[in-house]
């Protein structure tokens, strides 16, 4: 498979490995790394399922902070790791190349302050329609990990009070929010985003407490068609 250099988006001197046909970012990854809202005493972040190194080089490149991020395919994590040489990052990020249900091989539970993950989406069911790509089919749909596993994984490595960042599709918030509650992940904002007019919503953004009090905030839904940049779109008052 071919592999290209492209600037990531509109952050300043920052690059990304991508294959022109099998694997590329999404936006998706973009708008989690801008809506997570790390704070100053936030240090260690983990970033579950991160591809090619999208939201660990936008954090990293926007906070001083200790970055790990875990990628099953080792074709993806390459590009990853290619991607924090080209851009200078070692020092504050590290890949691993494993599944998701082994990060505590590497760390103990509760070692973070912080936890993110732009997961797969659609179950995936033997004979369904498919990506015939690898890559793709693997990245989109819940074949080695499901939502379930994925909270679970996100409560156990976040320290009490600690904050976990998920994007997913809308129609699952229903199942997001039921299956959260029983990891000790308690909602405390959702913003829903929008790609056009008139049309349902195609995003949710979701920051959980770890053992958080109840209380969601829905922030006002933003809609993403014709912006420019997507640098500093979530406004906070705190």
């Amino acid at each position: 498979m071919k592999k290209t250099l492209n600037w990531l988006f509109d952050y300043p001197n920052l690059k990304l490995y991508q294959y022109d046909s099998a694997f590329k970012f999404s936006l998706d990854s973009i708008l989690l790394a801008e809506f997570a809202n790390i704070r100053k005493n936030e240090n260690k972040i983990l970033d579950l399922c991160t591809g090619n190194g999208v939201i660990p080089t936008i954090l990293a490149w926007k906070t001083n902070k200790n970055i790990v991020g875990i990628e099953l395919q080792k074709e993806i994590y390459d590009l990853a790791v290619l991607s924090l040489q080209v851009n200078k990052l070692e020092d504050k990020i590290k890949y691993i190349c494993d599944d998701v249900k082994n990060i505590n091989k590497y760390y103990e539970e509760e070692s973070f302050d912080v936890v993110l993950c732009n997961p797969p989406y659609y179950p995936y069911h033997s004979g369904s329609n498919v990506n015939k790509s690898q890559l793709k089919k693997v990245a989109r749909h819940e074949i080695f990990i499901d939502l379930k596993t994925i909270l679970e994984i996100a409560s156990k490595m976040l320290h009490s009070k600690g904050h976990f960042y998920l994007v997913h599709i809308p129609e699952r918030l229903d199942e997001i929010l039921y299956l959260a509650h029983q990891y000790r992940l308690t909602a405390k904002e959702i913003q829903i985003i929008y790609s056009k007019e008139q049309e349902n919503a195609t995003i949710v953004l979701i920051n959980f407490m770890k053992d958080g009090k109840f209380g969601v905030k829905i922030r006002p839904s933003i809609n993403i068609n014709g912006l420019e940049t997507y640098q500093n779109i979530f406004r906070r008052d705190e």
